[in-house]
């Protein structure tokens, strides 16, 4: 009797104990799912630190030899042009001259004047973005040679600024995303009368290079948003 008196009182000790665990681990489970999630932001304006210009014009006429010996000519006026405002011989690319048939194209080969278009393309490619922009504003010096950029040749003579520099910016930017994350996460934790705790889990976005508008494509806007959950505690 007295037997089983000492192992039921075992029995209950140890149910307690479990019981107790179990509380404390069902405890430990609630809190562990007080979570708030955050995203911090970091955005910079940076000047484009690379631009490829392709400067385009055209001859039309009858003779095909004819008129790529005129751009010929011509090919050769703009890269003195170029190089005499700055430009090095590495930053040109001089293209292949292409002639196209308008009779061929045309609906009605009989309203064609000049049956060939020869087009000529030289791309400048530099780091030099300022003064690649001033050598843009004196283009009339190239009509005076008798060279007429074209504008409507579907979008080849668009040029382009870009941002090299991504690398050099990123640890500054991640970390000043993560505290900008940070600084909301401690603002909803003090309001709500709690503590912040430990990061649950981050994740960064993807690097975003625009344009800051369409008039100022030579001004890069950078964004990035990294997103991260933090423990909440009493």
């Amino acid at each position: 009797m007295k037997s089983y008196n000492k192992e039921a009182l075992i029995l209950c000790i140890g149910l307690i104990i479990m019981g107790a665990c179990i509380a404390d681990g069902l405890t430990s489970a609630f809190q562990s799912d007080r979570i708030v999630t955050v995203k911090g932001l970091s955005e910079r304006e940076v000047p484009a630190d690379k631009v490829i210009w392709p400067l385009v014009y055209k001859e039309l006429g009858n003779d095909p030899a004819e008129m790529y010996d005129r751009l010929a000519t011509k090919n050769r006026k703009v890269i003195d042009f170029l190089k005499e405002k700055g430009i090095s011989e590495k930053e040109i690319c001089e293209s292949a001259i292409q002639v196209s048939d308008r009779q061929a194209d045309s609906y009605d080969q009989n309203n064609v004047l000049y049956r060939y278009k020869a087009t000529s393309v030289i791309t400048v490619t530099s780091s030099q973005v300022e003064l690649i922009r001033k050598i843009m504003q004196s283009q009339s010096e190239l009509m005076k040679m008798g060279i007429a950029l074209v504008t409507e040749e579907y979008g080849t003579n668009i040029v382009k600024y870009e941002f090299t520099g991504l690398n050099k910016i990123k640890p500054d930017m991640i970390e000043e995303s993560t505290k900008n994350a940070r600084a909301t996460a401690e603002k909803f934790a003090k309001d709500s009368e709690s503590k912040l705790g430990k990061i649950r889990s981050a994740s960064q976005g993807q690097f975003s290079i625009d344009n800051r508008d369409s008039n100022t494509p030579y001004i890069k806007r950078i964004r990035v948003v990294s997103t991260i959950e933090y423990y909440i505690e009493d």
